[in-house]
């Protein structure tokens, strides 16, 4: 996937629910007091831009997943003994 590793599952997850980036960002504001732009939720969904904790945890809630299912990375997540 490249240097750039889009968060394909958010993308997939948006798009079954029918909605733009811009019904996202809407959602955010009115569900969460969440208030980013369009372009910003782009950048996210491309794996430009890491989201901070609480913008992470609405986009989550607001598509009802994990966190770490969107977010983290699991093949580059280790574990320390």
């Amino acid at each position: 996937m490249g240097t750039i590793k889009r968060r394909i599952i958010l993308i997939n997850a948006r798009k079954h629910k029918n909605w733009l980036q811009k019904d996202v960002v809407e959602k955010l504001c009115n569900e969460f007091g969440i208030t980013i732009t369009e372009s910003y939720y782009g950048m996210i969904e491309q794996g430009v831009r890491t989201p901070s904790l609480d913008i992470a945890l609405a986009i989550s809630a607001l598509f009802g997943m994990e966190p770490s299912k969107i977010f983290l990375n699991n093949n580059t997540t280790f574990c320390c003994f």
